[in-house]
């Protein structure tokens, strides 16, 4: 399978890690999916997918068009149809917000399709695209919708979010909480609610996931790994507590995630994200 993304123009670079293409068969169909510092569209230009929920409460979904996910605060399982044609965004955690016209609480841990959210405009995008456009085109096509998509000006406290956001992403959720809101002169339940409302978690949460982040990202599985070092690296200073958090978002304890990543190298050519891991 091939992966072709590049970080769009500004100012849609505030707001989006990266848009990228997926085309081809998949070395592995069915993807496990922790926590991960980012928000996600999705247009699926092929064949069905099917999502699966960590939390046993939730139904399965098949989805044929396309769907939106807000940040999500545990794991969940993509199968993807045999051969792959999709084009999505990696929104930074709150970079949905600008972009869609609903509380992010209501996007958090769920995926809902894209016409709910933007009305009428996966025909548009699909027939642009065709069944022949090069990936540049496509990535061009989407790029343009999210454009003519991005609101003229900023919600009210979304400018407070991303300052917060920005500190929380370069530190890799290393600046407590408490530094935020006295950088920011607001109190802890001020920044909270806006948290709340453009990213749909708290900013502790937030600093967790990009921690988990870092922690996985930096797991090289062709050497030898040093646990406790890692997770103090990533800002982890109670051993107990690391091991229950990666159980909790992976469904792996660090061993077993290790040997997975072993037997299951990352393809060449793809994002250096360790993240996600084949569940199959």
């Amino acid at each position: 399978m091939e992966y072709v993304g590049r970080v769009p123009a500004p100012p849609l670079d505030l707001f989006i890690d990266d848009i990228y293409c997926l085309t081809g068969v998949p070395r592995h169909r069915r993807m496990n999916v922790p926590p991960m510092p980012s928000a996600h569209l999705f247009v699926n230009l092929g064949e069905p997918a099917r999502l699966w929920d960590s939390d046993p409460s939730v139904p399965p979904a098949v989805i044929t068009d396309g769907w939106f996910m807000g940040v999500w605060t545990r794991r969940f399982l993509i199968e993807h149809p045999a051969r792959v044609r999709l084009v999505g965004v990696h929104f930074k955690p709150w970079g949905m917000s600008p972009f869609v016209d609903m509380p992010a609480t209501e996007l958090r841990d769920r995926w809902v399709p894209v016409d709910a959210v933007w009305q009428r405009s996966l025909d548009r995008i699909r027939n642009k695209v065709g069944d022949t456009a090069s990936a540049a085109e496509t990535l061009r096509i989407l790029e343009e919708e999210l454009r003519s998509r991005l609101a003229e000006a900023p919600s009210r406290g979304l400018d407070l979010v991303q300052y917060a956001g920005r500190r929380l992403e370069t530190s890799h959720g290393a600046v407590p909480v408490g530094a935020l809101t006295d950088a920011a002169g607001v109190s802890g339940n001020h920044l909270a609610t806006q948290f709340k409302s453009h990213v749909g978690i708290t900013p502790k949460r937030v600093a967790r996931i990009y921690r988990f982040a870092r922690l996985i990202v930096s797991v090289d599985p062709r050497r030898p790994v040093d646990w406790s070092e890692l997770a103090q690296t990533a800002g982890y200073f109670d051993q107990a507590h690391f091991s229950r958090e990666f159980k909790d978002f992976t469904g792996h304890t660090p061993t077993e995630y290790l040997a997975l990543r072993r037997r299951f190298p990352a393809e060449q050519g793809f994002p250096p994200d360790s993240g996600p891991m084949p569940a199959d």
